[in-house]
């Protein structure tokens, strides 16, 4: 059996100790047919092959600039805490507070951290709410 993935596992931990990052640009998700790459100097956030088609993550300004058709103009909000790949919980108990507040998120868990875009009119609310998850947490020590 491989070695778990480096990082915190527990969810006390995570959660006590999450900081978030927000980044200043607007995200767009788009899609590529499989056999037709995106344009090779297109900077992606994200790509990701489904069975349908190619999911890309790209910013507003480089959507608009290779005149590509996307959706959901968002923020991305980066937990920063190093969770392990095998981290039970975290991100469901992130998921659970925003959808609280009614707020949706599209997560992407990277190696080292977990990255959450949010819509760009609900990224105040979704970051107060994710303040308050560690806040809670922090208590309960």
């Amino acid at each position: 059996m491989p070695d778990p993935a480096p990082g915190e596992l527990s969810l006390p931990k995570l959660l006590s100790t999450l900081r978030l990052s927000m980044n200043p640009d607007t995200f767009v998700f788009l899609t590529f047919p499989i056999g037709l790459p995106p344009p090779k100097t297109l900077p992606m956030e994200m790509y990701f092959q489904e069975q349908e088609e190619c999911t890309v993550i790209t910013t507003l300004e480089s959507a608009k600039k290779y005149s590509l058709d996307y959706v959901f103009p968002c923020r991305k909000i980066t937990c920063k805490v190093h969770s392990s790949l095998d981290a039970v919980g975290f991100m469901a108990a992130i998921s659970k507070k925003l959808t609280d507040r009614g707020i949706g998120a599209n997560p992407v868990s990277g190696y080292y951290h977990d990255h959450l875009f949010v819509p760009v009119n609900r990224v105040d609310e979704a970051v107060k709410a994710l303040e308050e998850l560690a806040k809670d947490a922090r208590t309960m020590e």
